[in-house]
């Protein structure tokens, strides 16, 4: 079982002001959970974060595995603190998550060969 959870709502893939930002929401309120990736839009290190943006760090991501409910981020050891030393972020993706197909096919992207399937 993961240290976080978030049942994921709402997708969304934004490029802006030179960074790609992929999320994935409980809700509409932040207070609700949300997991975000952001990366240049020339690649480099990913920044991820859980639910309040005091709980994340770049280049914290071991892996990302998926299956048939999500996905879950395995977090560096080195970058747990920056977690509240959580180690693994599970991320449910049901059929009604809104644009969750096209989120997921953006991220598998941005993260190469951390995302295992």
């Amino acid at each position: 079982m993961a240290d976080i959870t978030v049942k994921a709502a709402y997708g969304s893939v934004v490029e802006e002001e030179d960074e790609l930002f992929i999320g994935f929401a409980a809700g509409e309120d932040a207070e609700e959970g949300y997991v975000l990736f952001r990366q240049p839009l020339g690649g480099g290190p990913v920044w991820f974060e859980a639910s309040d943006e005091t709980f994340g760090a770049e280049d914290a991501i071991e892996s990302v595995v998926t299956g048939p409910k999500g996905f879950e981020v395995t977090i560096r050891a080195d970058k747990r603190a920056a977690f509240a030393f959580a180690a693994t972020v599970a991320v449910r993706i049901g059929p009604g998550c809104e644009d969750g197909p096209e989120a997921l096919a953006a991220l598998k992207a941005m993260l190469g060969d951390l995302w295992r399937e």
